[in-house]
């Protein structure tokens, strides 16, 4: 158990979200970790490419609600892709986890990424099907980047664990000690109010 970490927390909300439609499960990024995607998913603009999420699995000590903190993330290699698919290899799985036991020994696989060039946020049948048998957890997410226009969204299992595949969601932005915020993905909008520890303050 611990408490949810709005303290520093920027919310950038998709616009599938609103009244009723919270994620079941809340995303918290560290500027790390974001910067670390972006620059993979930019490296390649005509194939997909992808990797895992890596950080932890945590419940609010007060309000039992579950989300993860994403601290890293690892660029898959010996991949199989193209312009319209990915696949995680055996090779690829085997050399992540070696990765993680080496660099983040007390880390969890929180969720995975992939891009979609030229294609936007969604995910396709192959995409359901490789989340929900290479990331069965009820808790881990998945993070579609098309690079080209700059969007993003994370995909949320709902209650009944199934996925949308055309809804996603934001997430919250860990801010370092610089104050600034790093995220320039144009579908997703800055929630007007700041969210603290103590609640949330509608004087920014």
């Amino acid at each position: 158990m611990a408490s949810l970490p709005f303290e520093n927390a920027r919310h950038w909300i998709s616009p599938n979200e609103g009244v009723g439609y919270d994620a079941p499960v809340s995303v918290f990024l560290t500027q790390d970790a974001y910067h670390q995607v972006v620059v993979h998913a930019s490296s390649d603009l005509e194939y997909e490419v992808g990797g895992v999420l890596v950080g932890k699995w945590c419940m609010d000590s007060e309000t039992t609600r579950q989300y993860i903190v994403v601290t890293a993330s690892l660029p898959a290699r010996f991949t199989q892709q193209g312009s319209v698919f990915l696949t995680f290899t055996q090779d690829s799985l085997v050399d992540i986890h070696t990765r993680i036991d080496e660099k983040y020994p007390e880390d969890a696989i929180v969720g995975w990424f992939h891009t979609h060039p030229r294609m936007g946020v969604f995910l396709s049948q192959y995409d359901n099907w490789l989340h929900n048998h290479f990331f069965p957890e009820p808790w881990q997410v998945a993070l579609v980047i098309e690079p080209v226009t700059e969007v993003a969204g994370f995909f949320v299992r709902q209650a009944d664990g199934l996925l949308d595949p055309d809804r996603y969601y934001g997430f919250y932005e860990l801010i370092d000690n610089s104050g600034q915020s790093i995220v320039h993905w144009n579908n997703l909008q800055l929630e007007s109010a700041v969210v603290t520890n103590k609640g949330v303050d509608h004087n920014e």
